[in-house]
């Protein structure tokens, strides 16, 4: 017999403040034994260095991270100059050293040009990706390196914020699997030197753009006011949705849709997916317009 999970039921997503320095699986356990929480996941790893927003889904609302894991991100880096790593960031042990030549921000800004719009990145060795069963950082921490394939990636946005003789401040807003790390040393090259993150703070992703955070001091202390002032640091769960239409289904429509059966719709959206609810607001699950004009349910989180 299966053992039973301990903790309590909480549904909602925590829009958490990573600090430097932890893991985002470490902040991720220590959130989750703070609200005593029986099911958690976070959307999307940020490295042990950087700091920011980290969507901590609880409950329920682990069925819709994975919409989350696609969002688009908007980062503040700061690359030093100079020397690159064996990371790519300022964790990682000196690998190279370049002379930084004179700049300015004219020849700063015709570097950054040639990467706003569809780029290729080659992903770094200490990333997650797998080759043959092993992750790569586990490959690159032994001393092998492999051939990786680039990758695609777009940057709908990028400015300099500051330059500080061998730093540069830039303002970041990519699409998903964009590497920060490669993005700074492949900079770096274009302007003649070689350099690495040495500061990265995410302030977006998905619908949440410029959100109010949590740190753990603060919700350590809204814990000690009580279960209820810490659930209330909790936004519902469509909050990470928004991005998508809302259908309201009638009650016979509603109860078909919970029972996993597609319905259709009249003057609903024919393409993409769609948030569901029923006529009190209650949210059902994200759906999605299938080709013969109907909406199939694909992540109800209503119970059958």
């Amino acid at each position: 017999m299966a053992k039973r999970r301990g903790g309590r039921n909480v549904t909602g997503v925590l829009l958490l403040d990573k600090p430097a320095g932890v893991t985002s699986n470490k902040a991720l356990q220590q959130v989750k034994r703070l609200f005593g929480a029986r099911k958690a996941g976070h959307t999307g790893s940020l490295d042990p260095l950087a700091t920011g927003l980290l969507p901590i889904c609880f409950g329920d609302a682990t069925k819709v991270s994975g919409f989350l894991l696609d969002a688009d991100k908007r980062y503040v880096v700061t690359c030093k100059l100079g020397m690159a790593t064996d990371t790519g960031d300022a964790e990682g042990t000196e690998r190279d050293r370049a002379e930084v030549p004179a700049l300015d921000e004219a020849s700063v800004e015709a570097a950054l040009d040639g990467f706003r719009g569809p780029i290729e990145q080659l992903p770094p060795m200490y990333s997650a990706i797998k080759h043959q069963g092993q992750r790569l950082y586990d490959l690159a921490r032994q001393g092998v390196e492999v051939e990786r394939e680039r990758r695609q990636v777009e940057i709908y946005d990028l400015q300099l914020l500051a330059l500080r003789d061998d730093e540069l401040e830039l303002s970041v807003h990519c699409s998903k699997g964009t590497y920060i790390r490669t993005l700074a040393e492949d900079v770096a090259e274009a302007l003649g030197t070689v350099g690495h993150v040495c500061a990265l703070r995410r302030l977006g992703l998905g619908p949440y753009q410029d959100p109010a955070m949590w740190t753990e001091e603060m919700l350590a202390a809204r814990a000690e006011q009580g279960r209820e002032a810490l659930d209330a640091t909790l936004l519902p769960m469509d909050s990470a949705l928004q991005q998508y239409t809302g259908v309201e289904l009638a009650d016979d429509l509603a109860y078909f849709v919970v029972q996993g059966q597609p319905v259709f719709v009249p003057k609903a959206p024919s393409e993409g997916w769609l948030r569901l609810y029923d006529r009190a607001g209650n949210f059902l699950g994200m759906g999605q317009a299938l080709d013969d004009g109907r909406i199939g349910p694909k992540r109800l989180v209503a119970r059958r």
